[in-house]
């Protein structure tokens, strides 16, 4: 249950991270790829990444100001 909260945490603050450094974006497009980036960690045995491992893969997911 723990380990549900922490990264309940881990998410919330990828995307304000993520929000502030895109404000482009909508929101929920920002929310909606930190998930999907965890849903593909979510098992990940080692958990300190995870946050880096979110916000990067999120990223990758977002449409890059020169693809709009």
């Amino acid at each position: 249950m723990a380990a549900e909260t922490d990264d309940a945490g881990a998410i919330r603050h990828v995307i304000e991270r993520l929000a502030r450094s895109r404000p482009d974006l909508d929101s929920r497009l920002v929310r909606r790829s930190v998930e999907t980036a965890y849903d593909e960690f979510r098992y990940a045995r080692v958990r300190n990444y995870l946050p880096v491992l979110m916000e990067r893969r999120a990223k990758d997911l977002l449409p890059h100001a020169e693809d709009r």
